[in-house]
């Protein structure tokens, strides 16, 4: 079985380990040994841990999992040179990974919280060299998509690695919506959930205009609900919500 080892053991870092918990031998490198005792508690099963001060990548198939902002302050704690570095550092450049990381190739990608679950939407570009086995890997946690560019990447961020947090805001305010009008809270977050999980199949293979046309009878509810999402412009946060997001993303 082969290992994969991360660099930190934050949310994303716990999420991703989730999923490749059994096909992969996990282990992690942080800061505080009681964290990655807690982060082994989590993931429910024994990894190996080590504090990163000196930790040596020689040879390793390395998940970067920092902050941003510490890739410098982490990166002279290593020794070694890895065989590989998957960065799931938002707007983190290859470029600068490549300066600051010793490795034989880097592969930038962006999972989202889902991996916890093996259902992450995972972008991906970098060395091509690797891409296949960049599908292998984080197709243990989801769906991958290649892009060609590190701007495409970005901008996926904004979409796909930010999304669930969009998508929470709107879960809660529908729920929030069903109760407003006299619906048991209970009952309006169980009706939510139903709703998402099946939209979630839909939307596979149905144009998102499609299915809304499918739902929307001339002078019905839908209409009369849909109507009210557009007087409050919801899909222009939504677009400038991509915009910002993708935006912060490059200054990071």
């Amino acid at each position: 079985m082969k290992t994969i080892t991360f660099i930190g053991n934050g949310n994303m870092a716990l999420s991703i380990a989730k999923g490749l918990r059994h096909n992969y031998k996990i282990e992690v490198a942080g800061r505080d040994i009681e964290k990655l005792n807690k982060f082994e508690s989590e993931l429910g099963v024994t990894i190996e841990k080590a504090l990163m001060d000196d930790f040596n990548i020689e040879g390793k198939t390395v998940m970067f999992c920092v902050k941003p902002a510490n890739v410098e302050e982490v990166a002279i704690k290593l020794k070694g040179k890895a065989r590989v570095v998957y960065s799931v550092l938002a707007g983190t450049k290859v470029q600068k990974l490549k300066q600051h990381l010793n490795s034989d190739a880097v592969v930038r990608s962006m999972p989202n919280l889902a991996a916890s679950v093996g259902r992450s939407m995972t972008t991906l570009t970098g060395d091509e060299a690797f891409k296949e086995e960049a599908e292998e890997l984080l197709g243990a946690i989801g769906t991958t998509l290649w892009l060609g560019s590190e701007k495409e990447l970005d901008i996926a961020t904004a979409l796909a690695g930010s999304g669930p947090a969009y998508l929470c805001l709107i879960s809660e305010a529908l729920a929030d919506g069903a109760v407003k009008q006299g619906m048991k809270r209970a009952d309006a977050m169980a009706a939510m959930r139903g709703l998402f999980g099946g939209f979630g199949e839909l939307i596979q293979e149905i144009h998102p205009a499609i299915l809304k046309d499918g739902v929307m009878s001339p002078g019905g509810t839908t209409a009369a609900g849909y109507g009210a999402l557009e007087n409050g412009n919801v899909r222009a946060s939504c677009i400038d919500a991509i915009e910002k997001a993708y935006k912060k993303a490059t200054e990071l």
